[in-house]
């Protein structure tokens, strides 16, 4: 099973065309969403540690689960060690990941699951349990705390082998199709707007496929 981003199965839970678009087509476009994250990320986007309050704080820490397929950064991973880390994290008493949003304060499935796999992710690492996180909100510079739940686990890890199906099913096929549009109002926001076109590709199919003759050569 090849690896896949983490940042990838929040996108698959906010809308798996966005993801299929980017895993299967390659797309990348920026917006103004997105570059107000990567404001948001800025600091947390520098590699190394700083101790704060008696905690420590890892900046950008490469995590990884070979059980999941998955793999990424984590913003900043809160850690519990008896030292500071010189060259390695040994033997963290526990570890809490916080991940960086722009926007408000506010509760999405998508990102607490982005979350949740990260701390699967570190459970497998450094085989200690961690049952909690954040995600800290840029626009209101407030944090939310989240637990790791039984069923925040399951439907975390039910979406990763989703993600995984629709990727193998799609990129096994000569003519891979994506998945069908879901217009919502949150669509124009999305930085794959213009190339998604969802008003168009959400339409039943004898109206999409019409639609898109407009735009063929």
């Amino acid at each position: 099973m090849d690896a896949l981003p983490l940042s990838l199965l929040n996108d698959f839970l906010y809308c798996p065309r966005r993801a299929a678009l980017k895993a299967i087509e390659g797309y990348r476009e920026e917006n103004e969403h997105t570059i107000r994250g990567d404001i948001a990320h800025e600091h947390a986007d520098l590699p190394g540690y700083e101790v704060a309050k008696g905690v420590t704080l890892l900046r950008s820490l490469p995590v990884w689960s070979e059980r999941l397929g998955l793999s990424g950064k984590c913003d900043i991973v809160e850690a519990g060690l008896d030292a500071n880390p010189k060259s390695e994290i040994r033997n963290p008493k526990w570890l809490r990941p916080v991940e960086y949003k722009k926007g408000k304060r506010r509760q999405f499935d998508n990102d607490d699951a982005q979350l949740c796999a990260q701390a699967l992710c570190l459970e497998e690492m450094f085989g200690i349990v961690v049952d909690s996180g954040a995600v800290f909100h840029a626009a209101s510079k407030r944090r939310r705390e989240v637990k790791f739940t039984a069923e925040l686990r399951q439907l975390t890890e039910n979406a990763i082998v989703e993600l995984h199906t629709m990727l193998n099913t799609q990129l096994s096929t000569i003519n891979p199709q994506l998945p069908q549009a879901v217009f919502k109002p949150a669509c124009e926001e999305c930085s794959l707007f213009d190339i998604c076109l969802p008003k168009v590709t959400s339409a039943p199919a004898t109206i999409s496929r019409a639609a898109r003759r407009l735009f063929e050569v």
